[in-house]
């Protein structure tokens, strides 16, 4: 039998957010989360620039927009918030882990969604928040 673990994803992974960081930091479960007022028992990332891009986009927050490279510490597993509720099979490639991930890099430009697809997108979030729908399983 061999040992070796299966690889889920090979990278690179991104992390979309609005938190400066600096190369060598670690983000870390049990944070507030850019999406809800709850500490969040996983960190989210992403193996899509495209993906990433939301992740910043819709933070909640005014500062900058920012997209980190980073490196998994740890075992991660697909996000189920995205493969079990609207991509099955994860062609988004979104993953969650309990352990800490590493910045190695951050993307210094990067092309926003346009206005208007943020705009839709805010408003499909709160519609499905006014239906009780826009939960995080986390």
């Amino acid at each position: 039998m061999d040992d070796k673990k299966m690889v889920l994803d090979p990278g690179p992974f991104f992390h979309g957010t609005k938190a400066e960081l600096n190369i060598g930091d670690l983000l870390e479960p049990q944070f507030l989360s850019n999406y809800q007022d709850k500490k969040s028992n996983h960190i989210y990332f992403t193996g899509t620039l495209n993906a990433a891009k939301w992740g910043a986009e819709l933070a909640r927050s005014s500062a900058k927009e920012r997209i980190y490279i980073v490196e998994p510490l740890g075992d991660f597993e697909n996000d189920p918030n995205v493969t079990d509720k609207r991509f099955p099979g994860n062609p988004t490639r979104s993953y969650r882990s309990k352990s800490p991930l590493k910045i190695v890099a951050e993307l210094a430009s990067w092309e926003r969604h346009s206005d208007e697809e943020i705009d839709h997108m805010v408003a499909s979030l709160k519609k499905l928040s006014e239906e009780g729908k826009n939960v995080i399983y986390d």
